[in-house]
């Protein structure tokens, strides 16, 4: 079984979600470094050129939110060739505000599309040339959220409790055609994103987002949060052929901590 390396992915099609910034910009470097042909993801056009500077990774910004981007993005990762690889890493977070009473259900309409719909539709077309081809690998990145509950976060909670549901069942379904489907569950990554929350928590709190961090920090055994590369880095030995015995796993990443 060969170990994760350099250019192991030489030639691969991969499609990276939410890859302008955090865990999916780190996943994308990451994946072009050992090789793969890399279609990076997001909306934010600027942030995708930087990154394909930086990488060589081909960007393609849209907005996961409805069924016809998600056709776009497949048919724009095919004309570089059969796709191998789906990371389905972008993610809507730290909208919601309050509890179940007081949100609304066009937010979680929102968040669904982005967290839930937007994988389900990526995956159910990108597994087909997975499947044709005899070889695949989908990564869903979930969150420790996705198997503990949290107040004011039930749309977030629900869409990645279910993208965990989701790549169970797709699991069962690829793995006779040498294809895995895999999830991974960060805890706190210091992302863009994350760092938002903070700054909104650290509001409502009276503190700074600063110390909301160190927090964050002081829950986990370790006494740090993770680096997106961290996550990355299991999300491309999942990618790897080293992973072929994987499937149907939640991996958590979160340095010992059940959140």
């Amino acid at each position: 079984m060969a170990a994760s390396g350099a250019q192991e992915l030489q030639g691969r099609v991969a499609i990276v979600t939410g890859a302008s910034s955090g865990i999916g910009r780190a996943t994308a470097a990451l994946l072009c470094r050992r090789g793969a042909r890399v279609l990076a993801v997001a909306r934010d056009e600027v942030k995708l050129r930087a990154l394909s500077k930086e990488t060589g990774a081909e960007i393609f910004a849209i907005s996961l939110d409805n069924a016809a981007a998600c056709e776009a993005v497949v048919a724009t990762a095919r004309k570089l060739g059969p796709i191998a690889i789906l990371v389905n890493n972008a993610g809507r977070g730290g909208h919601e505000d309050g509890p179940i009473f007081d949100q609304s259900s066009a937010e979680w309409r929102a968040t669904m599309a982005v967290n839930l719909d937007a994988p389900f539709e990526l995956t159910r077309l990108a597994s087909r040339d997975m499947r044709d081809r005899r070889w695949g690998r989908i990564v869903m990145v979930s969150s420790t959220a996705g198997e503990v509950g949290a107040p004011a976060m039930s749309a977030y909670c629900a869409s990645k409790h279910g993208l965990i549901g989701l790549m169970r069942s797709v699991a069962h379904d690829v793995a006779p055609y040498n294809c895995t489907c895999n999830a991974v569950l960060p805890g706190w990554v210091k992302t863009e994103m994350a760092d938002r929350d903070a700054e909104k928590e650290a509001a409502k709190r009276g503190l700074t987002a600063a110390q909301v961090w160190k927090e964050r920090a002081d829950a986990y055994p370790a006494k740090r949060v993770l680096a997106p590369e961290e996550i990355a880095e299991v999300i491309g030995f999942l990618a790897s052929d080293a992973a072929s015995g994987v499937n149907g796993e939640a991996m958590t990443v979160s340095l010992g901590s059940v959140w």
